[in-house]
């Protein structure tokens, strides 16, 4: 009885503290590149992200860690640098890949959090399930108007985009590269006749505000983690989103092509998008295809931007902004035809580079900051903030003191992978690496963002990049994730 007294007791003082702690608001996007009205991109209608990041702190030179959705995702969960044999592909497990640690939502969790998963989070709904106050919940295809970033529209694509029949179904994502006898997908793109509230994504804006409403007058502080699905493949949305974007305002990207002198192994034939009907299976797209693909991509960046808003109002409404941190990120990149790539899978900037913005109680809005972060930041950042203790294998730096002073020096590389290629973002640079399956290297890329931010032309081999090349290769084989470089279970 008396130990029972003293447990008791010794759980009090945590009880009051956490009631004070802010609630945290996560949001994810799949899919989303960095080309929102907020970084400067004037032609993309993206006004709620905007608005969120002219209240908080935008990163304007954010990465993932593997541009591929399973992978970052579980990545970002655990802050841990993936390596040739963790969080590889895009259906990687954190609980598999990295048994014994700690997730972000357990973590907060056992810090006095009440946890709640909408949408699309971990790859896997089930990954890390113990860390959920409540079942991890998705929309179900199986519902009249509800579609999750797998369904597949059954028309056939034409020239221009179709509507959709809005009860499509179809399975998991496709790899880089097309595989033989895989059944083929609905079509890449189209309109769709239903309304916001009947699709995957409107779904998750009407969980989320609804939990919002549920858990804001509850002692113990929240983090609501809301996954949206667009603007994954297939690109499904509304005609007000697709009349955003005039058909004739659509332009293919200067480097419809790849860069000169790149290796072979950085370019893939976008598998992912060669599964869906229509599309040819090697080669260019036709061009008038590759139009509708970049408008039907920015069709759905922005009908997941008004999902958003939706849930930022209802914040404000029920006055839990001054109380609630709020951060957005994307997974990793995805490429429009840069460098002839569509999708992600790649270590190109296109698919490396994510938007990520945050906005925190105490700290000024309407920031920028150029310096270099990682996913894997995310982590230690919300534990910081969220003044819980931040775990010892935690491989990420938080990013509290950029929020205070945006132009501090800072991180000096970003480090990612994706299959055989390793690769270095620096102030100037990005460089990669690729490796055979005995480590030994095969080739290599070098960009220099100060003269050539598109990356179009490779450096890597010429004499007078000698220098450059050794140091950054020394500095990418330092500091990359190592197979056996953690406490973690085999």
């Amino acid at each position: 009885m008396k130990s029972l007294l003293l447990l008791f007791l010794a759980a009090l003082p945590f009880a009051a503290f956490s009631a004070d702690r802010p609630n945290i608001l996560m949001i994810a996007v799949d899919d989303l590149r960095p080309q929102l009205g907020c970084y400067g991109q004037s032609q993309i209608h993206s006004p709620n992200l905007d608005r969120l990041a002219s209240q908080g702190t935008l990163f304007q030179r954010a990465y993932c860690m593997v541009p591929t959705c399973g992978a970052s995702r579980a990545s970002l969960m655990t802050s841990i640098r993936p390596a040739p044999k963790r969080f590889v592909t895009h259906l990687a497990y954190a609980e598999k890949d990295a048994p014994g640690i700690t997730t972000l939502n357990t973590h907060l969790k056992e810090n006095g959090y009440h946890t709640v998963s909408n949408g699309k989070i971990f790859h896997h709904p089930e990954d890390s399930a113990i860390g959920w106050t409540e079942p991890a919940w998705r929309p179900s295809p199986g519902k009249p108007g509800a579609t999750a970033p797998e369904d597949m529209p059954k028309k056939k694509a034409a020239n221009g985009p179709e509507k959709s029949s809005g009860q499509n179904k179809g399975k998991g994502k496709g790899k880089g590269a097309a595989k033989k006898g895989k059944p083929e997908r609905g079509v890449p793109y189209e309109i769709s006749p239903l309304e916001d509230h009947q699709l995957s994504d409107g779904l998750v804006a009407e969980k989320t505000i609804k939990d919002l409403r549920r858990l804001k007058d509850q002692d113990q502080p929240f983090f609501i983690a809301a996954g949206f699905f667009k603007p994954h493949l297939p690109f499904i949305a509304p005609k007000k989103y697709w009349d955003l974007y005039p058909e004739d305002s659509i332009k293919l990207p200067s480097n419809y092509h790849a860069p000169k002198d790149a290796p072979a192994e950085s370019i893939h034939n976008s598998g992912e998008l060669r599964a869906y009907k229509g599309i040819p299976k090697t080669g260019p797209l036709p061009e008038d295809m590759a139009l509708n693909m970049i408008r039907g991509y920015q069709a759905c960046v922005s009908f997941t931007d008004a999902q958003i808003g939706k849930v930022l109002e209802e914040l404000d409404r029920l006055g839990l902004t001054e109380n609630t941190i709020v951060i957005l990120w994307g997974d990793h990149g995805w490429n429009l035809g840069e460098h002839t790539l569509w999708c992600k899978h790649s270590c190109y900037e296109t698919s490396m580079q994510v938007p990520l913005i945050i906005r925190a109680p105490g700290f000024k809005g309407g920031l920028k900051t150029a310096g270099l972060t990682e996913l894997i930041d995310v982590y230690p950042t919300l534990c910081e903030l969220a003044g819980v203790p931040t775990p010892a294998h935690v491989q990420g730096r938080s990013f509290v003191p950029l929020m205070k002073t945006p132009g501090m020096q800072w991180k000096e590389q970003a480090i990612g992978r994706f299959m055989a290629g390793d690769t270095l973002r620096t102030e100037e640079h990005r460089f990669t690496e690729y490796s055979n399956n005995q480590g030994q290297p095969t080739a290599r890329m070098l960009y220099d963002h100060t003269r050539d931010p598109a990356e179009n032309i490779n450096l890597s081999e010429q004499p007078a990049q000698a220098e450059t090349v050794e140091q950054l290769t020394a500095r990418l084989r330092s500091a990359k994730g190592k197979d056996g470089d953690l406490p973690v279970k085999k």
